[in-house]
């Protein structure tokens, strides 16, 4: 009974002909009655069973299948960066490695009431209602072995405003001295393509521009960057001026140079080819395809 109620769990609703998206305890309890398993079950006796194994059908993640004809390779390039190897030879003490991306639409939102600090019992409190006060465009740069920061705000992305972000950081020591600056970026149009790497190392002859794989910015460093911004922040907005998100944004980077280490990247090439091992594997049958399939 135990073993079917959590198979019933790992099956999507709608192969049960069920209107719903995703089982929540007290649904499974009434589909396992309905179906015959149990004569009667608990939602909680169905959450304890489920809870065993970690089944959690209420919840769900989103994700997307590589689609880029060069994952492996394009992936591959980037993390044997992040432990200091290029086309299987070690980096130089003068060799540098950036990732870098755009964060978009920062907007500066001017809370209609003061936002009211901590007290003893009660968190802080946010008005709902705000102005909206303008927006930036977050451009950022980030040494992945120094865990130094760049960052710039501009009316909007694009090339120009990324080559000025590029000029920032390469016309200073150590970068414009170095034999060569790695370029971790995106597919963003301000970057994209050939023509992006061939106008990066005109401006910057040792500078390499490195594209991610499409739909992999989860390999860029600058993403776990951006998401601390968000939480420490961005996290509640409060800003009267466009001025001031610019100001807190620039602080932020001195602040975060005088605490942080590198991040401590732990997904390998070894744990890139047990990925993609586990992407070719055939996708199991469910249902009652599982069912015909197995008879």
């Amino acid at each position: 009974m135990v073993v079917a109620v959590k198979a019933l769990a790992c099956e999507l609703p709608c192969q049960r002909d069920v209107p719903l998206s995703r089982w929540s305890a007290s649904e499974l309890a009434l589909e396992a009655q309905r179906s015959g398993l149990v004569a009667t079950i608990s939602d909680t006796t169905v959450w304890r069973w489920l809870n065993e194994d970690a089944i959690r059908p209420w919840q769900h993640r989103s994700w997307i299948f590589p689609r880029d004809r060069e994952f492996a390779y394009k992936a591959g390039r980037i993390l044997d960066l992040y432990e200091r190897v290029w086309e299987g030879e070690p980096l130089g003490d003068d060799d540098f490695v950036i990732s870098t991306d755009e964060k978009t639409s920062i907007q500066a939102r001017g809370r209609r009431h003061l936002t009211l600090p901590t007290q003893p019992g009660m968190p802080m409190k946010v008005e709902h209602e705000y102005r909206r006060c303008g927006a930036w465009a977050y451009l950022a740069a980030y040494d992945v072995f120094r865990a130094k920061v760049f960052g710039r705000c501009e009316d909007t992305t694009g090339i120009e405003p990324f080559h000025r972000l590029t000029d920032q950081v390469m016309s200073q020591p150590p970068y414009r001295d170095a034999r060569r600056v790695f370029w971790i970026a995106d597919n963003g149009s301000s970057h994209r393509g050939v023509r992006a790497v061939e106008r990066l190392q005109h401006r910057h002859p040792n500078a390499v521009l490195v594209h991610t794989p499409v739909h992999a910015s989860w390999l860029n460093q600058i993403e776990i960057f951006f998401s601390i911004v968000q939480r420490k922040v961005l996290t509640p907005n409060d800003f009267r001026t466009r001025k001031a998100v610019a100001e807190r944004l620039h602080a932020f980077e001195r602040h975060y140079e005088s605490i942080a280490r590198p991040f401590r990247w732990s997904f390998t090439r070894r744990e890139l080819a047990a990925l993609l091992v586990k992407l070719d594997a055939p996708t199991p049958m469910i249902g009652s395809e599982a069912h015909t399939h197995a008879a």
